[in-house]
């Protein structure tokens, strides 16, 4: 932290999701007080030093007790049992503004939310919107296959992508959430390449020192295996378009990491570097 910043006390909510706790490692990093919102802090297991209370975003009072002495808020916009859009956005607002929150984020769901739409409108806090692209952490749905075979089995494998390494979101939220003038910002957040699948698996094969094949599927193929993998039929309506047909936001590099961080983004590479072991037998 500068001379000009001072600690704060943030509420993370979404604590224990995959972004969530990099915005808590990345706060916890800066010097910041933590206070994560979760429905069972008994399985929590976040890092020491972290107050975990309890709460559910469905039932926006039950948060009265967590918003208690923090500047700021940093938001997703599913939550319950069933991880169903929050329609519970306006009340976690103004109880927010009654606690004296300054700053909110909202993890952008890949869609227009409720929650995201109150957010936006509300002018009684800065709000940040961040909106990253695919996650470097999916590659992790190849562990086992790579584990088992040695092998890779994607379709569309020239496809491009943007990825963005996770903690790189989290630094971008935890700074969003503590410093001045990201108040009604709109963050596209990417890593620093354009990758192909090929590139993907090569530097996966490189961090565990051995070889793997990759194999293009059809369509009709992937189709199979994802049904088989037990996907529901929206979700690989979504697959097949989001990369047949990846958007331009998902395959463009933009430098929000670093304009807002500070430092360049994290590479696949290192991703890869720090998740070797996953891809290793044994």
């Amino acid at each position: 932290m500068t001379q000009t910043q001072h600690a704060q006390k943030i509420l993370v909510t979404g604590a224990t999701g995959t972004v969530g706790r990099q915005v808590v490692a990345e706060l916890l990093a800066r010097g910041h007080a933590v206070r994560a919102l979760t429905r069972d802090p008994a399985k929590a297991d976040l890092p020491a030093g972290v107050e975990v209370v309890q709460g559910d975003l469905t039932e926006p009072d039950s948060l009265v007790p967590a918003l208690e002495g923090v500047t700021g808020v940093h938001l997703i916009t599913f939550g319950g049992a069933y991880f169903a859009p929050l329609e519970t956005g306006p009340r976690i607002l103004e109880l927010a503004r009654a606690a004296g929150v300054r700053r909110v984020t909202v993890l952008h769901g890949g869609e227009a939310t409720p929650l995201e739409e109150a957010v936006r409108a509300d002018d009684g806090v800065e709000w940040t919107v961040l909106m990253p692209v695919e996650f470097m952490g999916n590659a992790l749905e190849w562990a086992d296959g790579i584990v088992a075979s040695g092998e890779v089995r994607e379709p569309f494998v020239s496809r491009l992508s943007a990825m963005v390494h996770e903690g790189d979101i989290g630094a971008v939220a935890a700074v969003a959430l503590t410093e001045e003038g990201h108040g009604g910002q709109e963050y596209v957040i990417t890593g620093p390449e354009l990758l192909t699948v090929g590139d993907k698996v090569s530097a996966i094969a490189a961090a565990r020192g051995q070889a793997i094949a990759l194999v293009e599927l059809t369509e009709e193929q992937a189709v199979a295996q994802w049904r088989a993998a037990g996907h529901p039929e929206p979700v690989i309506g979504f697959l097949l378009e989001a990369y047949g047909n990846t958007p331009e936001v998902g395959r463009t590099v933009v430098d929000t990491v670093e304009k807002v961080t500070g430092r360049p983004a994290r590479t696949f590479g290192q991703w890869t570097g720090e998740n070797a072991e996953a891809f290793k037998a044994g």
